[in-house]
């Protein structure tokens, strides 16, 4: 049998270029693993996350992770089946287990035990929600917004990127946490309608359009107490001229500079001074050991219906997995963003999502 496999082949000068014959990835083939380490698992890859820090990892060399190397598989976390089990893991794992694994962009790929951690559905969870809500989007969502952001009751709560995987936890996060005004700011009008009528905010605001910057002021008559920053650019200089007195900003991703040939900061900066903005960027493996608290509120959240969550589903096997990415950096998704390598009617046990 073969497994397909995506290679980082070329270094995007801005912009990811999708074509598998001439651009950022290429699509190579070789056969499928059968000879398991006693000390690995062979998973199936079904479902493949799509984060946007993934052009962060194709470039950036002063990061908190090593960017991928040129000829690599490129780096990607995956729902997968475990279709073989090595002799010293076979009282850790069976034939049929769902993981969460640190596949990268393949078929078949042959992890240890730290690369592939069980999903256990909790009451009202589904498997894939080990790779949204309850996976790494949702944790960044939950240590940004109450470690970082700190929300309080009576406070004016902004999201950017606000209907993407972790914009929608967040806000919602800090509607749990009883803040006054939650508003979110999203690609289009359909987004903001969801982020309104599904998700319970105060108020969305469709940045395309041309009076954005009024539609933000108008929704923050308080101006913003804690803004959780996806977005970056102009967004970001926008809030930081809307910043209450003592305001929090959770620096979590700069989606709209991932791709620019020379990204810009905030111009209203002076903001941070006069008001007295603290702002800080975190990453979430800096909470690494406060994961199983967190999984477990998260999961509460979930099975009493405070928290919603949404998923974009891209067909198309892996081959649909650079274009797919172009359009996360494009808003496509509402939710979080997955890749379909195998449907889960050819999972090879009788275990199923």
């Amino acid at each position: 049998m073969s497994n397909k496999q995506i290679i980082y082949n070329t270094p995007p000068t801005s912009s990811i270029d999708p074509s598998l014959s001439s651009g950022t990835f290429r699509l190579h083939t070789v056969p499928r693993p059968e000879q398991v380490p006693a000390d690995k698992v062979l998973v199936r890859v079904h479902y493949l996350s799509l984060d946007p820090a993934m052009r962060q990892w194709l470039t950036a060399k002063r990061s908190y992770i090593a960017p991928v190397e040129r000829g690599a598989v490129m780096r990607g976390q995956s729902i997968a089946q475990v279709v073989a089990v090595g002799s010293d893991l076979s009282s850790q794992y069976q034939l049929g287990d769902w993981v969460v694994a640190y596949s990268g962009w393949q078929e078949y790929a042959v992890v240890g035990a730290r690369e592939a951690e069980k999903v256990a559905v909790p009451p009202g969870g589904r498997p894939t929600d080990a790779m949204s809500v309850l996976g790494v989007t949702g944790l960044t969502a939950y240590f940004g917004m109450l470690e970082v952001g700190q929300p309080r009751p009576g406070d004016t709560v902004v999201v950017s990127g606000a209907a993407g995987a972790t914009g929608m936890v967040a806000g919602q996060i800090a509607r749990i946490q009883g803040a006054k005004r939650v508003v979110g700011l999203a690609g289009s009008k359909d987004k903001c309608e969801f982020l309104v009528r599904e998700l319970g905010f105060d108020a969305a605001v469709n940045y395309k359009e041309p009076d954005w910057r009024k539609q933000l002021k108008e929704a923050t008559p308080e101006y913003i107490d804690v803004f959780f920053d996806n977005v970056g650019g102009e967004i970001l200089d926008a809030c930081l001229a809307r910043a209450a007195r003592d305001a929090r900003f959770a620096i979590c991703g700069a989606i709209s500079q991932y791709n620019a040939a020379k990204p810009q900061g905030p111009a209203s900066f002076m903001f941070v001074i006069s008001q007295r903005v603290t702002m800080k960027g975190f990453i979430v493996f800096d909470y690494a050991k406060k994961y199983p608290a967190a999984l477990k509120e998260l999961a509460s959240w979930l099975a009493q219906g405070k928290i919603k969550r949404k998923e974009h589903i891209v067909p198309g096997g892996l081959e649909a997995a650079p274009q797919a990415l172009v359009d996360l950096y494009q808003g496509a998704n509402t939710g979080k963003m997955m890749v379909e390598v195998a449907p889960v009617g050819e999972a090879q046990t009788k275990a199923k999502l």
